[in-house]
């Protein structure tokens, strides 16, 4: 289903090219008005797989802030939507952006829920992720972030940071009061839960995000977070 209005998907990528492959091609059935994938390094497969999706490619610096905020600014929709190349987008997500839009909605995100099999652990953290929403923590970047154009250029886009770019943006967001957390569920790739483990992964996480809070520089965290992607380097940061 069509939106009634423009939405541009932004995605940024690192080398993921087998998974932005995936989602490009969901995407195409999607039909948004324009897909701008904006790439952290010169990566032929990437540019090969935009090409052949005809969406737009982008290069800048590998910082996924910049990523994000460049791809804003190459949008021409009314509504930007920010998704990860791992993520897997349900199939009416354009009409929900939509109905949310119309609806007095000026940004929002999806549900958190993880890919592959149901199990118990999964729902776990999935529902320990909607509590944490609920009594005002953050969203993050992972739940597909959309917000209408205009209105993510007043809140100042996102943070030229490359690790908890969305935090500012958010925060800015739902101060305007018009944030909505949708029903329907983005899928979160699970990868690096099930390589770590999903206990001690999602503790790093954890505390990352509190080192963060407590006034941590981005650029020192995520040298702290890329060691940990290991066999996972190539992926997006």
């Amino acid at each position: 289903m069509s939106a009634s209005f423009g939405i541009a998907v932004v995605i940024p990528v690192l080398r993921d090219a087998a998974e932005l492959d995936t989602l490009l091609a969901r995407l195409a059935v999607l039909r948004p008005e324009q897909v701008i994938v904006v790439s952290g390094s010169a990566d032929a497969a990437v540019a090969a797989s935009c090409r052949r999706h005809a969406c737009e490619y982008v290069q800048t610096l590998p910082n996924r802030g910049a990523q994000l905020d460049a791809g804003a600014r190459r949008a021409r929709s009314a509504v930007l939507w920010f998704v990860h190349a791992d993520a897997a987008v349900p199939d009416d997500a354009l009409a929900l952006i939509t109905a949310a839009v119309e609806s007095g909605a000026e940004s929002g995100c999806f549900k958190f829920a993880f890919q592959g099999p149901p199990a118990w652990y999964k729902s776990a953290l999935a529902w320990l992720v909607a509590l944490r929403i609920r009594c005002g923590g953050m969203v993050y970047g992972d739940q597909g972030i959309f917000a209408l154009r205009d209105v993510y250029a007043e809140a100042g886009g996102f943070a030229a940071a490359p690790l908890f770019e969305e935090v500012r943006l958010v925060r800015r967001l739902r101060a305007r009061g018009t944030f909505r957390v949708l029903g329907r569920a983005l899928g979160v790739a699970t990868r690096r839960w099930e390589r770590d483990g999903w206990l001690k992964r999602s503790l790093e996480n954890r505390w990352l995000a509190l080192r963060f809070a407590l006034g941590g520089r981005p650029e020192a965290l995520a040298a702290r977070y890329r060691p940990l992607l290991r066999i996972d380097a190539k992926h997006e940061p």
